[in-house]
């Protein structure tokens, strides 16, 4: 299968809350990339500190790593639907990860 085919079958975006200097952030990307590496998804990062990311830093300040799963093509995420979203929160494991995105695949 050639990648730009690969590419344009991405059935699930990933949306990583994050700040800069965070142990637990890193190990995230970390697991994300191994995720990747079996199963490509769209992928959005939101830093939580910067000033436009105001109300994500409001939910998530003391959460971090938070990840929010869901369709490719489905509209962004806003905070003000975050209690609706499939996420997962602080460690997680590649097969947890992989579990959420089947469960949003399948929805």
């Amino acid at each position: 299968m050639r990648p730009t085919t690969r590419l344009l079958q991405l059935s699930c975006r990933i949306t990583l809350f994050t700040r800069e200097n965070c142990g637990l952030c890193a190990q995230a990307k970390s697991v994300l990339s191994v995720v990747w590496d079996k199963r490509p998804f769209v992928f959005n990062e939101v830093d939580i500190i910067k000033p436009e990311s105001k109300a994500w830093r409001d939910l998530y300040e003391f959460d971090v790593p938070v990840i929010h799963i869901s369709k490719a093509q489905s509209s962004p995420e806003e905070p003000g639907l975050a209690g609706k979203a499939v996420k997962l929160m602080h460690r997680f494991t590649t097969d947890a990860v992989q579990d959420k995105m089947d469960a949003v695949e399948k929805a």
